[in-house]
């Protein structure tokens, strides 16, 4: 956030001295002084949904500038806007969430920080096409926001040409053109003694290796079958065919905040209505009904949705702890082969 803010303002804050207002911000209908409020405006209100803890709505309040103020002073507004929401960031648990409309209603601090790193890069570009500047940021800070809120967008050979593109900026050759677009924060579900949190390609990336995914893990944690889980979940970002709600959740104990396991889908449910789903539980997490919590809501969420009739689980026969979590959620046994035994858990609509 830091990065991109300052970035940002060396950029501006050199051409001050010119007209702003006659000259329109790249392909937007504003013109470049409208395009540095809005930044500084985006940028606080991010702050204040996490500095407020806001659940239901905006905080409601607006940014104005006094009378007067000139191209210097808004740059030095929005220096000030990204000092306030990186602070809002660095002091807010990992555990809180605030509102945001896209597209879950709830966006965590690394969500409001990709969104604000979004803004600053974004519309610096597009005041820097109006006034005819060079404009290029670290690629790692475009990285940062397509690993977080971009995670449906197959990453190209440079990021910050993938960034334009996924926001209608550019048209890079082999790319239709994006005409409509909207970020997308995590899922996360909540039962009575658990949050399932949606894994970013982030949070994939470092969990697939040796990395805790900037969770705090039970002693155990996290365990193979969760870091294979991840993998596939980066290979299939890497791929395009990433859709985040279809993916990979962590299980995060309410009481403590610390991670106990993972559950997720092997991918998007079939053109029969079928997605099929797995878990991993930390050895020290076993036996407390985890498991079956985390399966009952993830599975109902799932089924609530108008593409699937049926979700699938497949065990290993000797593995009878997992038949019993299966039974518990009220899973079917419905096949079998030599290796695997295949629950069921169908829709049961009204009509």
């Amino acid at each position: 956030m830091e990065q991109a803010v300052a970035e940002c303002v060396g950029l501006l804050g050199a051409v001050a001295d010119r007209d702003w207002e006659g000259v329109r911000a790249g392909r937007l209908e504003w013109d470049c002084r409208q395009t540095a409020v809005h930044i500084a405006e985006d940028l606080i209100a991010y702050a204040g949904q996490l500095a407020g803890r806001e659940q239901e709505a905006y905080s409601p309040f607006e940014l104005s500038l006094e009378e007067g103020t000139d191209n210097a002073g808004a740059v030095r507004v929005i220096g000030a806007m990204g000092a306030l929401l990186a602070a809002a960031v660095r002091t807010t648990p990992r555990e809180v969430r605030a509102f945001h409309p896209y597209p879950f209603r709830s966006a965590n601090r690394e969500g409001f920080a990709a969104m604000g790193v979004a803004e600053v890069l974004l519309h610096t570009h597009d005041m820097a096409e109006g006034l005819g500047l060079s404009y290029e940021p670290a690629p790692e800070l475009c990285d940062f926001v397509l690993t977080r809120i971009f995670p449906h967008v197959q990453p190209g050979p440079t990021p910050w040409p993938t960034l334009l593109w996924a926001t209608g900026r550019a048209e890079p050759a082999g790319r239709a053109p994006v005409t409509e677009w909207r970020w997308s924060n995590n899922l996360v579900i909540g039962t009575e003694r658990l949050t399932l949190q949606g894994v970013t390609p982030a949070v994939a990336t470092d969990l697939s290796t040796v990395g805790d995914g900037g969770f705090e893990w039970i002693e155990g944690g996290p365990m193979e079958g969760t870091r294979v889980g991840a993998g596939l979940v980066y290979k299939q970002y890497e791929d395009g065919v990433h859709r985040p709600e279809w993916g990979m959740y962590v299980l995060v104990g309410r009481e403590d905040g610390r991670a106990l396991g993972a559950m997720g889908f092997h991918g998007v449910p079939d053109e029969a209505g079928r997605v099929e789903i797995g878990y991993d539980l930390v050895e020290g997490a076993r036996g407390h009904g985890y498991a079956t919590e985390a399966l009952r809501a993830l599975s109902s969420w799932a089924l609530g949705r108008d593409e699937v009739r049926t979700v699938v689980a497949n065990v290993e026969r000797d593995n009878v702890p997992s038949q019993k979590v299966l039974a518990r959620a009220g899973f079917t046994q419905v096949a079998e082969d030599a290796e695997h035994l295949t629950y069921e858990l169908r829709e049961s609509r009204d009509g």
